[in-house]
């Protein structure tokens, strides 16, 4: 049976002029990670990550932790969403000033809300039904490269994970709100370098766990 390990990119730098970096939380989150599978004798045969810098950060720091020497690919089918436009595209959202982690928080469920609906796709650079399908295509790869017996690691963003443990948990569900609504609740609450397991066998790819993040207590706990 093979495994995938989905990992969620270590605390990005909010409030920066560039997001898209890993704070020195991140970094240590992502050291963290690699040390706790090491451990547990975890040893990837192919090791991806999307192409942000975030992603390619948090590889660094996975493989810094855990002594691996398997290389890193890039997949852009596992890159996040932009969710900056998302939340830019939502016409009622305040603009004025800057805004905390919290009123961010309030103000990306809105727009996601928004981007999910479906009514408003043109406004999107990535439509979610493309996003979605586009996560779905990353997934199908993966799972074939995982193999009979294959462990693959992936480092990616809360976005695409959230979308490939919906598609998982309701795989003949076609009502598009019902999919948007299972994303949403999970893209909520996936930690920092959590790992999510995704077991493939001879009946397919099922979801075992969500979330895991055992490696992390106090100040390295954090979900933006």
């Amino acid at each position: 049976m093979g495994v995938v390990l989905l990992v969620r990119h270590g605390q990005a730098s909010f409030g920066a002029d560039d997001y898209d970096v890993l704070s020195e939380t991140g970094w240590e989150q992502s050291r963290l990670l690699g040390a706790y599978l090491a451990e547990r004798g975890v040893t990837p045969d192919v090791l991806l990550r999307g192409d942000m810098r975030r992603h390619g950060e948090t590889g660094e720091g996975l493989v810094d932790g855990a002594g691996w020497s398997a290389p890193i690919e890039v997949e852009p089918g596992w890159n996040e969403f932009d969710h900056l436009g998302v939340v830019a595209m939502h016409p009622d959202l305040p603009r004025e000033r800057e805004l905390d982690r919290r009123e961010f928080q309030r103000n990306f469920e809105l727009a996601t809300q928004r981007w999910t609906a479906g009514d408003h796709d043109a406004d999107y650079t990535e439509s979610y039904p493309d996003f979605r399908g586009r996560v779905g295509g990353a997934l199908s790869r993966v799972c074939e490269r995982a193999g009979p017996g294959g462990t693959v690691v992936v480092v990616s963003s809360g976005g695409p994970i959230a979308t490939a443990c919906a598609s998982l948990v309701a795989p003949e569900e076609d009502d598009p709100a019902v999919l948007a609504g299972l994303w949403r609740r999970f893209n909520a609450v996936i930690v920092n370098t959590s790992v999510t397991r995704i077991v493939v066998g001879s009946t397919g790819a099922r979801l075992l766990t969500f979330n895991e993040h055992p490696h992390l207590e106090g100040d390295h706990l954090t979900y933006r």
